[in-house]
């Protein structure tokens, strides 16, 4: 066999793969997004344009202004089990990010500037004011980095479990399924590769892992997330830019409005990294709920309900750091 054979050989080895997730993804599903919510009687969903990318929001209640960013990954159902608490006090928005939930699947790089762009162009085009800001994971970063850059919409933050700190912890460390599908997730052609063939266990086991009991993912829940993950190109959302995430905490000294940190006591953050985090944002409160993960939004809903609703409605002088 020459060396012009093997070199061929091993082309055609490599690529092979790529080609198979090519297919794979031509022949998803083009599933649509249900008009009512399943989860939420009386809650209706909208849509926003935010540039020639349309996305999903829904907007509930009557009150002050309480905006809820999803985590990577997901899309606003993530809130499922503490909305219907939240619009009894709040004028209630949660919005899919671009390539995520129902939203448009746009071709960008799906960068953490990226995201500050599309949250900011989201409150401006749906004209939210004086609004609590509050984000589960990377959405409580994108809630910290618009405070942070003085978003004069945002009279509040919410930073729920946020995720600044790589490469120490996060998802990798929820599961052995996590760190083998998402450690490659960055690397160019491997990560999209790897990303076009996903598929439902990998789906689940991955969620499983923000969770501190399994009862806390329902079946409907599950299976809205798979329903989501057959849209062609979603996939894009799952690419990594984690290391670029923890640029963030640079911009958190600037904060000028009260910020409240909460953290799931069984959440991926070392604790070394939450007190970091918290020392670097002025007039910070900081909490810790009894045996939940990730996703507290899933795992203790009522917990979660309560110091939101405690610290969004004090007054602003009450906040102090701590």
């Amino acid at each position: 066999m020459n060396t012009i054979t093997i070199v061929v050989l091993a082309l055609a080895f490599v690529a092979a793969p790529v080609l198979v997730s090519y297919v794979v993804e031509a022949l998803r599903r083009r599933p649509t997004s249900p008009s009512p919510t399943y989860w939420g009687l009386g809650i209706s969903i909208a849509y926003a344009d935010l540039g020639g990318t349309r996305v999903r929001y829904l907007k509930a209640g009557r009150g002050p202004n309480l905006v809820l960013f999803h985590t990577l990954r997901t899309q606003l159902e993530i809130f499922q089990r503490i909305i219907p608490k939240l619009v009894e006090q709040f004028t209630v928005y949660a919005v899919d990010y671009p390539g995520h939930g129902w939203s448009d699947i746009p071709k960008a790089e799906y960068a953490p500037e990226d995201f500050y762009q599309w949250t900011e162009k989201f409150l401006e085009t749906v004209d939210i004011d004086d609004a609590t800001v509050a984000g589960v994971s990377i959405g409580g970063t994108i809630a910290l980095v618009l405070a942070a850059r003085h978003n004069p919409r945002v009279s509040r933050v919410i930073a729920i479990n946020p995720y600044d700190y790589p490469p120490d912890g996060g998802i990798r460390s929820s599961s052995l399924i996590a760190r083998l599908v998402l450690a490659p997730a960055g690397v160019p052609i491997l990560g999209a590769t790897l990303m076009r063939m996903r598929n439902k266990v990998v789906s689940d086991a991955i969620m499983a892992g923000g969770v501190a009991s399994a009862e806390a993912l329902t079946p409907e829940l599950r299976a809205e997330l798979y329903e989501v993950g057959e849209r062609r190109g979603h996939y894009q959302a799952f690419q990594s830019h984690e290391r670029r995430w923890a640029d963030a905490r640079n911009l958190y000294p600037k904060i000028k409005v009260p910020a409240l940190l909460i953290h799931g006591e069984q959440d991926w953050a070392p604790a070394a990294q939450r007190e970091r985090t918290a020392g670097l944002i002025p007039k910070v409160m900081m909490k810790t709920i009894g045996s939940g993960g990730h996703f507290l939004s899933l795992d203790r809903p009522t917990e979660l309900s309560e110091l939101i609703v405690g610290f969004a409605a004090s007054a602003p002088e009450s906040s102090c750091a701590v």
